[in-house]
């Protein structure tokens, strides 16, 4: 029986769930794959799925979609949007949506693999599905690799992903070399002497120590990351204080750190330090502020072989000039593990989910920024079609190019 992909997309969209909950949805991907005639493993790295095909000697192929959604409020008007609440790691109720479009990635993972399974007699190997929890939190493919998934299944010779993106839908976008920043997320907690609002002269004030910093930091991307290289540094969140009449004792960043190679990011983690020890002095912090490394995601770096084959292989898959080169992203993503711990050659890759008449018509206008809702953004909902056949076709062919 043919799997009902629209249906699986809008199921899973309709409920989604947080990082490292997402039992419902690895319940449904584990039996689609048991359905399918995989081996599956439930409960790896938390709520991580594995699914293995045997067939006949060859390559090993291991293929990872994510699954994980947001705490975001969906507002796309959709008949299937999302009206879910969860409970997230503070312990506070949010809404919860699929506005990274992981829903998609699940359902066209399935619809490959049925294409394969399908296919079988046209290709050899053993093929591994990984339907990773947690990518949201850049800890659900370590997660599954310190479940032990290098030492219980076949290690690949190629590690394959992709993601929909605010693209056209029926375009595939890959480049050799870097194709996704690295990341590292940071909490610091710098400390002050609170007191009344009205003495600050008998005070350490953190949220002067902590606004100084904020500005402060921006100069390490302005004036000393060479303008050709990557560096980001966002400050996402400052919390201090309850009332306007107490100075707090304290301040908390949570920053986000973005770079193309390990070598920018050691620079840029040791000027975010210093920048941070030296506010904190020039304050008169009587303690030393804390620096905490939350999680860290390598960049996302594609083999050029591999990378080439993959290319050639969608385009024939799906019509010549498919594929383009849309850039390097300054997203990061937790796939590289799978392929650094195996060491195998990564290929990731982007495709499109925006109906190819709406994308043409802001691009024309030049508001394509604007017009079109971007992963994490509360509008952000892939059309279905041609998007699931896309995703579909794509990593079916990508996986038989090294089991033909």
């Amino acid at each position: 029986m043919t799997i009902d992909l629209e249906a699986l997309y809008t199921d899973l969209h309709r409920h989604p769930e947080l990082s490292f909950q997402e039992t419902r949805t690895a319940g449904i991907a584990a039996a689609h794959l048991r359905d399918l005639g995989l081996e599956v493993e439930e409960g790896v790295g938390i709520t991580g799925v594995v699914g293995m095909l045997r067939n006949g000697d060859g390559p090993v192929v291991w293929a990872r979609a994510d699954m994980d959604a947001l705490p975001v409020a969906e507002l796309t008007g959709l008949s299937y949007a999302s009206t879910a609440t969860g409970i997230d790691p503070a312990g506070d109720t949010v809404p919860i949506m699929h506005a990274c479009g992981h829903d998609m990635h699940v359902t066209a993972m399935i619809g490959a693999v049925e294409k394969l399974v399908a296919s079988r007699d046209d290709w050899s190997g053993t093929l591994v599905v990984l339907i990773q929890p947690a990518e949201e939190f850049g800890a659900g493919a370590r997660a599954m690799l310190d479940a032990g998934i290098l030492d219980r299944y076949p290690k690949p010779d190629v590690v394959l992903g992709q993601h929909v993106t605010p693209l056209a839908a029926g375009t595939v976008g890959m480049r050799p070399g870097p194709q996704m920043s690295a990341a590292d997320g940071l909490t610091v907690t710098l400390h002050g002497r609170g007191g009344h609002g009205s003495r600050p002269h008998t005070t350490i004030d953190p949220v002067v120590m902590a606004a100084a910093t904020v500005m402060r930091l921006q100069t390490i991307p302005s004036r000393e990351v060479d303008p050709k290289e990557i560096g980001v540094v966002t400050v996402g969140s400052i919390h201090s204080g309850t009332k306007s009449n107490i100075i707090p004792a304290e301040a908390k960043l949570e920053i986000s750190l973005r770079y193309a190679t390990d070598e920018m990011r050691e620079q840029v983690m040791a000027n975010v330090e210093r920048i941070v020890r030296a506010e904190a002095a020039a304050s008169g912090a009587e303690s030393e502020p804390e620096i905490r490394v939350d999680f860290t995601l390598p960049p996302t770096h594609n083999h050029a072989e591999a990378t080439a084959r993959v290319t050639a292989a969608i385009d024939r898959a799906l019509g010549e000039g498919t594929v383009i080169d849309p850039g390097m992203f300054t997203g990061s993503e937790d796939v590289s593990w799978f392929a650094r711990d195996s060491g195998a050659p990564l290929v990731f890759w982007f495709w499109g989910g925006v109906d190819p008449a709406e994308f043409a018509a802001a691009a024309e206008k030049g508001t394509l920024a604007s017009d079109i809702p971007s992963n994490h953004s509360p509008y952000f909902a892939p059309v279905p079609h041609p998007t699931i056949e896309v995703g579909v076709t794509a990593m079916a062919a990508a996986v038989r190019e090294f089991m033909a």
